[in-house]
């Protein structure tokens, strides 16, 4: 793997995307394909609004995307977000396992 600056704040936005429940809940609901929003509320058995504001998290992280058909919105999982997640955190991985420093300090 080439050596790369780490890009911090991709890499929190996507982790704070993933850090809820209810949104890696989402996330699995969305692993078959598309769903309209009404069958997300109703298989997640929350509100609207709250549903509303997960999706805008995974959407705004561009885990997840979004259509519009008439007045109903439809939400697939945005596969390349997730291969860039893995590289993300593949980057944090330690190239070592330990230093052999005895005295740092």
């Amino acid at each position: 793997m080439p050596t790369a600056t780490l890009d911090v704040t991709r890499i929190a936005q996507v982790c704070n995307a993933l850090a809820d429940e209810a949104r890696v809940e989402i996330v699995s609901r969305l692993l078959d394909g598309e769903k309209c929003v009404c069958d997300l509320t109703d298989a997640l058995a929350t509100g609207q609004s709250r549903l509303s504001y997960h999706l805008k998290v995974l959407k705004d992280a561009g885990l997840v995307t979004d259509r519009r058909d008439g007045r109903w919105s439809y939400y697939t999982l945005a596969r390349d977000a997730f291969l860039e997640a893995e590289e993300l955190l593949a980057s944090l991985r330690p190239k070592a396992t330990r230093s052999l420093k005895v005295n740092c300090c």
